[in-house]
């Protein structure tokens, strides 16, 4: 009987190998800017191609390589930076499994040509299917100049999953910002189609925070800076006013890697509670150096993904750090420290420190944990003795399960008469007296009175629901458009551009007119007929943002994200003071959709308050 297991040929196991590292361009780019980087260069150039799938190109002048390591860096866990099991624990740089090359050249053709410096002649290497092809000398400079072409030609099937050449070039420049961002002191600098896209000049951390996030972002960045024996975190947060409706200007480095944390997301948005509106998030880059031995980082194959021996500490150290530097620049409030002069006069301030007081205060475990070094997190373990006197000082306080004269049945007989209270159905014939006052309360609901009763209507939804049956419609037929008398230059990011480009044509037909207007820059020429001129660059800023937002959801067309973002960016806000008529022309606007009960997320617009209801809720 034929054996039924057997071993998988090198080249077809490299291939599913690779799946794990190289998911698509931007995975490919990721690890060779990496290499580049270990390699100790100060200059690196990537070249793209067709979003990266006919060809990625990284020219760096780090040290290079010899013959011999430019054939073996192509072979399977083939690394020169992990050489014991105790080097795992200490590593410092950003590759190490030998995975990366290896993973590139099992689905891609490979060309590497590499010199070292004291070497008079290079070296030229091309692979494919993961079999050395060619090996030859070659002249080439000092450093390596590795390309990859025509990604996963040999697994048809991954590249028909591969998106449109815009998502994956938003991916590329997504993962060439995060090292760029690592690594301000080497210049770096991005060629896509021909087409120069980035070039960064070394500098210092804050300059190249300034050459990703924008010019804008000069005045806006608050800088953060904490140093403490067990980690240091230094960087900067964005003030309040650059909170987006997305994650897009948020980084975390640690020992110079970039990670995804919503652990650590968490602990910034904390110490933003009450400066930026919910649903908002802060801008930040922040790097924490810590000791690598407290990491570990060989927990995901992307290394984007790593653990920490503490998670609590780290989470409360970038907690304070971040809440400290916003209190510095007077963003957040904080407490005044300053000294009253009559404490001096106190007499545990006159009083002689006795050396006995001294003894004793030296041997706590306050003094400890500020003298002596890896102590400020550690929590000392509690005797029984000391948990029985915290639990006595709770024990005589009175239950207040019945206060306020509610019990326990009485709360329930109120939650069972309030879900009594209900959306109003479309076939009861709602109708609003065109006469009657209307009342705004808060300046976000309007209150009107309908039959047996009123309903409450919430002005920033209801208009939502108006404007996205509106901008439905013009799908049919397109929305008219007013020419702008002076047409504005919109300057984008080269990721908004990317966006922009994308739904420039969806935007022509809800009243939109907008054009290129060389790298990086567009023209409005129009905007729709009933949006009031004099903010067009601001709203569309609003809407990139916006339909960044819904496309984290995949269930819709890119049609409709941009139509429930344009109802969005469009409406009313809650806050905003109405009067009469605009209230009776809102409401009536309303009544006339399709769907007037609810937004397109769900939403309720109005709630129906029945006069049943409220006898009910007056009754004994």
């Amino acid at each position: 009987m034929a054996n039924s297991i057997h071993l998988l040929p090198d080249h077809i196991a490299n291939q599913i190998a690779a799946g794990e590292v190289i998911q698509r361009p931007a995975s490919a780019v990721k690890e060779l800017l990496e290499n580049a980087v270990d390699a100790g260069a100060t200059e690196i150039k990537l070249i793209i191609n067709d979003a990266g799938k006919a060809l990625i190109q990284v020219i760096d002048n780090g040290k290079g390589m010899n013959p011999i390591d430019a054939q073996n860096a192509f072979a399977r866990h083939a690394t020169s930076k992990i050489s014991s099991i105790e080097d795992l624990f200490q590593i410092r740089t950003m590759g190490f499994r030998g995975e990366a090359l290896a993973s590139i050249a099992a689905v891609a053709q490979v060309s590497l040509k590499t010199r070292q410096a004291e070497d008079e002649i290079g070296t030229s290497v091309v692979i494919e299917n993961s079999q050395v092809s060619e090996t030859s000398p070659v002249a080439c400079p000092v450093g390596t100049n590795i390309s990859m072409k025509n990604l996963f030609f040999n697994v048809p099937a991954r590249r028909n999953f591969l998106k449109s050449n815009s998502a994956e070039l938003k991916h590329i420049i997504e993962e060439f910002t995060r090292v760029a961002l690592a690594f301000p002191e080497i210049y770096f600098s991005l060629t896509n189609n021909g087409q120069d896209v980035f070039h960064w000049e070394s500098g210092s951390f804050k300059q190249r925070a300034i050459h990703v996030l924008g010019n804008s972002y000069q005045a806006k960045l608050v800088a953060v800076g904490e140093k403490t024996d067990y980690l240091t975190i230094s960087g900067f947060v964005g003030k309040p006013e650059t909170a987006k409706k997305t994650r897009s200007d948020q980084y975390f480095f640690v020992n110079r890697r970039f990670i995804k944390s919503a652990y650590l997301h968490h602990a910034i948005a904390n110490a933003f509670d009450g400066l930026i509106p919910k649903e908002s998030f802060p801008s930040y880059i922040l790097y924490i150096d810590v000791d690598p031995s407290k990491v570990d980082i060989n927990v995901h194959p992307t290394k984007q993904e790593i653990k920490f021996e503490d998670d609590k500490i780290i989470y409360a150290f970038v907690q304070a750090a971040v809440k400290h530097a916003l209190a510095q620049f007077s963003i957040a409030p904080s407490l005044d420290f300053s000294l009253d002069a009559n404490i001096q006069q106190l007499d545990a301030i006159q009083k002689p420190f006795s050396e006995q007081q001294r003894n004793n205060t030296a041997s706590s475990s306050l003094y400890t944990g500020f003298t002596q070094k890896n102590q400020a997190h550690f929590i000392p373990r509690v005797s029984e003795a000391e948990r029985s006197e915290w639990k006595s000082f709770f024990s005589d306080i009175p239950s207040t399960d019945n206060q306020n004269g509610l019990t326990e049945n009485n709360n329930e007989n109120f939650i069972v008469k309030s879900s009594s209270m209900g959306l109003y159905k479309e076939s009861e014939g709602l109708t609003i007296n065109e006469d009657a006052t209307l009342l705004q309360i808060n300046n976000t609901y309007i209150l009107a009175p309908a039959q047996a009763g009123y309903i409450l209507v919430h002005q920033q939804l209801a208009h939502e629901r108006v404007l996205y049956e509106k901008y439905q419609k013009a799908s049919v037929q397109p929305h008219a458009t007013q020419k702008s008398l002076f047409p504005v230059v919109l300057e984008l990011s080269v990721a908004d551009a990317i966006l922009l480009e994308e739904i420039i044509e969806d935007l022509a037909i809800i009243g939109y007119e907008i054009e290129p207007f060389g790298q990086n820059s567009f023209i409005i020429q129009g905007i729709p007929a009933d949006v009031i001129s004099g903010n067009e660059k601001n709203a569309i800023e609003l809407l990139l943002e916006q339909f960044k937002h819904f496309s984290g959801d995949i269930k819709f067309s890119k049609r409709e994200k941009l139509i429930r973002c344009m109802a969005r960016q469009s409406a009313i806000k809650a806050g905003q003071s109405l009067n009469q008529k605009e209230m009776h022309g809102l409401i009536e606007s309303l009544l006339a959709c399709d769907t007037p009960i609810v937004t397109a997320t769900g939403a309720p617009t109005y709630i129906d308050f029945k006069e049943a209801y409220l006898d009910g809720l007056f009754t004994k």
